[in-house]
Order: structure tokens, then sequence, then C-alpha cells
């Protein structure tokens, strides 16, 4: 008797326990497929005896390169069913950025999406330890020169599932950071179904929820904070990969949407949207976002134009799988601007250089205990053991704790701003200009001054009727009257839009790069 098997959970258990509950719950829908969770868990075990029949072992991992679909959904159930690695690739990455995580991950196999086949095949070519590629579409003729994913669910459905302990790998998650090479965060399936957990007490995804899934699935964001959660409860979940505001809308109205997530850039682009007014948006009760604070501005107008819709702001990073502490709806405006407090299965701190707890209020590292972290940085040992200093994971966010626990992020230790000996907040910062009614978007960032070696610097992108009140003058003459003067913006630059990972986070360090130059010749 193997005991170990009985006792058998792997992110593959959050689908195969669901779908023997609930085998004719609606389980994933995009454009004219609609799978019930019997369908969706047959289809997965079809392509795990696919796998297995074209040399996948436990342990081998599976890349894949795609944007959002229901194919990706099968991939990813069916690379946990045999005990494989999951390793997700950024589509917006180039040749090159693609072909270094493949290689650096070791990948044999490698899923690609509809748009990505041309990148794929000049991928391959720099990756002599990969051995297939699969066209990722259930159905269908495969493009030249790739095998179609859908034979690999010709194959009967896997009988005798390999054992897989639940601290083995179940991913690795490359990290979109400012190093040169990006870091894989090694998560085991225990990490993600303790983080799935989290999700489902304190953001309470749940089973009679209709989830869409717009934010790309390669992003452990939308992968593990909403569609693996979905899957463990038996929720519905409407997949798409188009992620424009009119898409969002059409399909928020159309699919009676009740519980969606996405970074505050999306939502602004929802509000902004000339259809949002017109869309039927009854049916969404459930609001999230992450990646970066939801201006106070716009919170408010959240609220006044969707009275019906509760927010949590989820706040992590890729090395907590991800979710580290959620701010629940009726925080806020109470708690404007903060993180909130660590999810169920999270442990956090603010510390100074020492370890030591800092005071109530004063800044410090954000660091953590939690079984959803990471096992290792894959093939970094070094980094591994920088993270983990003194029995703690450091974040490497800066941030306070108030005096009811309460997490506010000041910025990443990279991105705060050090001007003539002064530490500024980019978002303090960021939350004032906010304040202007023409401003859409802003970010604050830090760039090279001959006198004080920083400066402060705004980038803004004016709404799109009040162009002709956006000065620069105007923006410093508000920061003025609200902040102190070592806070103030020296430079105001207006611009169309700003730069995003596919998350939405704002790339502040493409626009340091952008506009390094600005203060060159400034004598103060």
């Amino acid at each position: 008797m193997d005991t170990n098997l009985i006792r058998q959970q792997t992110v593959y258990h959050a689908l195969r326990r669901t779908a023997a509950r609930n085998p004719q719950q609606a389980a994933i829908r995009q454009h004219d497929v609609n799978w019930t969770y019997a369908e969706f868990h047959d289809l997965c075990l079809r392509v795990a005896g696919g796998l297995i029949e074209r040399g996948i072992q436990p342990g081998d991992r599976v890349a894949i390169l795609s944007r959002n679909s229901n194919a990706f959904a099968v991939a990813r159930f069916a690379i946990s069913a045999i005990g494989a690695v999951l390793v997700p690739v950024n589509f917006m990455l180039n040749v090159q950025e693609s072909a270094y995580i493949i290689e650096h991950s070791g990948a044999r196999l490698l899923l690609v999406g509809d748009s990505e086949v041309e990148k794929a095949q000049q991928v391959a070519t720099q990756c002599p330890e990969l051995e297939q590629l699969f066209w990722l579409a259930t159905s269908g003729d495969a493009p030249d020169g790739l095998d179609a994913f859908s034979l690999l669910a010709e194959s009967a459905p896997l009988a005798t599932l390999p054992a897989v302990e639940s601290q083995e790998a179940a991913q690795i998650i490359y990290t979109s950071g400012t190093e040169s090479a990006p870091k894989g965060a090694v998560l085991s399936h225990a990490a993600v179904l303790w983080q799935y957990g989290s999700i489902l007490a304190d953001a309470e995804v749940c089973s009679t929820d209709t989830l869409l899934h717009a934010l790309p699935l390669f992003h452990c964001a939308q992968l593990d904070c909403f569609l693996g959660p979905a899957i463990q409860c038996g929720a519905s979940s409407v997949i798409t990969d188009d992620n424009s505001p009119g898409n969002l809308l059409a399909l928020l109205s159309r699919e009676k949407i009740s519980s969606f997530f996405a970074p505050p850039t999306v939502w602004i682009s929802l509000l902004r949207h000339p259809d949002f007014d017109r869309a039927d948006l009854s049916a969404l009760r459930k609001g999230y976002y992450g990646a970066s604070i939801m201006p106070v501005e716009v919170l408010k107008e959240i609220q006044t134009r969707l009275p019906q819709l509760r927010l949590w702001n989820l706040y992590g990073q890729t090395e907590i799988a991800p979710t580290a502490t959620i701010l629940k709806p009726e925080d806020q405006l109470r708690k404007a601007g903060s993180a909130g407090r660590p999810v169920l299965h999270v442990e956090t701190r603010v510390v100074d250089e020492d370890g030591n707890d800092v005071a109530t209020g004063d800044i410090g590292e954000v660091v953590h205990r939690s079984p959803q972290l990471l096992t290792a940085y894959f093939r970094n040992p070094e980094k591994t053991a920088e993270a983990f200093t003194g029995d703690w994971f450091h974040s490497g966010d800066l941030a306070t704790l108030d005096e009811e626990g309460y997490l506010t992020i000041v910025d990443r230790k990279k991105d705060m701003i050090k001007t003539g000996g002064e530490n500024v907040s980019g978002r303090e910062v960021e939350e004032t200009i906010y304040q202007l009614p023409w401003v859409a978007e802003v970010a604050v960032i830090g760039l090279p001054h001959p006198h004080w070696v920083e400066a402060v610097a705004a980038v803004v992108v004016p709404k799109g009727e009040a162009h002709a009140q956006a000065s620069e003058q105007a923006v410093i003459d508000f920061c003025k009257q609200r902040l102190a003067a070592f806070k103030v913006p020296k430079r105001i630059l207006m611009a169309q839009d700003l730069p995003r990972n596919p998350s939405g986070k704002i790339l502040k360090r493409n626009l340091r790069d952008t506009h390094a130059g600005v203060f060159s010749s400034a004598p103060e």
C-alpha cells in the first residue's frame, strides 16, 4: 500500500477533486468552447497521457509561450498531473529573452500559442536541449513544422498517475526584475496550494463566481490567484486573450461576469472607455487589483459608478506564489494606499538593516515566513541564500506598518528616490498629482542630477479631453502647496501613455532610461 499516493495533493488534484464533486458544473469558456469540469478533467488526463507517451517524465520542464487560451488551462493541469514542471514564458519578451528562460530552465518541450509560432521557431534554434514544439490549440491543423497540441489529447486518459510529492516543484516562474538576467522562482505544489487556501479565505473566491481571466496566464497573479483557486472551489472561468477595454466591457456584460481582476491601469482604461456607462455590469460584484496602489480618486470614482462592487487589493510577489497581504473591501477608503494585512498563511514583518522590527510608522524592509514561499531560485544558490538571510524571506520592498498592522508599501528599494540626502517616496508624490482632475496617470521617478545626485521627476498622462489644462508649471505649483519642498518634482514630463509589463505594472526602469538626460545640464 502506497500511503503517499493516498495522501497525494498536487495542483492537478485541485481539478480532480472538483471534477469528482461537480462534474457537470461549467468550468472553462472561451469563444465556442464550453467545458464542464468532467470534460475539462478528461481532456487534461488525455494530454497528460500524451506527454508521457512523448517521453516527458516527472521533474521535466515543459514551457508555454502563449497568450491566454483554453488550451493553456488544459496544459497547466496536465503538466501537473504527471509531475512535470510548468515554465510559463512572457510572450512580450523578444527571441533572446525567451530563449534565455527556456535554456536556463532546461525545458524539453515548448507549447506554442497561435501568435507566437514564428518567435518559438527562432527560439528553438537557440535552445539545443529543447526537443519538441507543439502548437497550443485544442483543434485544427498545426502550422508547418509543429505538431498539434490536439495530438496529445488523442491518447487514452492517464489511468495511473505518477506519485508526486507535494514538496516537489510544480512550476518555475521567472521574475521580471531589474537585474540583467531574470531569476527562476521554484514553487512547489504545496506552496501553490497554500496560496490557493489564502485566496479562498481572504479574497472570497467561491464556487458561485464567474471569473473573467483577461490578464496573462503566464503571470502568477492571474494563474494562481484566480484560475487555480477558481478550479479548486468549482467556480466558472471565462478566458480571453484580448484585454482591450472594449472587449473586456463586452465580456463583462455578455458573460455576466461576477469577479474580475486587473491592475489599476486596466480599471482606469475601463472607466475612461465610452462604452462604460452603456455596459451592463450589474453582475459584477467582486473586483480585484494589484501590481500598484489604486489612486484614491479612482477608488472614489469606482464606488460611485459601480456601487455594487466590492474591491480587494492584493499585494505580493512571484516568490510567495504570489499573495502576501490583502486590503479588503471595508478598508479601501479607510486605509487607502495600504496593501492590507497578511493573508491566512503568511506572517509578515517590517525590519531594519539588522533584522529588527521598526517602530510603527517607520520605513523598513518587508520580510515573510510562509509555506507559500519559493523553494529556491533555480540554479542560483547565491541569490537563494541572500533572499533568506536571517531565516526570513527578504522581499526587497520598503514599507511601514501602522498601529493596526496594516502594511503600506513605500517603494521597492531600487525605486526610493534619494535627492540631496533626503528620501522621497514616489508613491506619495503620485497620490498628490492624482488629485488634479485632468491627470489620467502618473509615474514619479528619480533621475540623475548634477547637483542633487538624483532629482524627483513625474511623467504625466493627461486625460484625453484635458490637454488644454495640462502644463508642467500647474503640476509643480499644485505640489508645492501640498508637499515639502524636497519632494516637489523638478520636472513634469507629459506623455501619451506609460510603459507597462503584461500584468499592467508601470515599468519605471524604462522611464528612467528614456529620460536619463533630462537634468544633464541643470545647475540645481
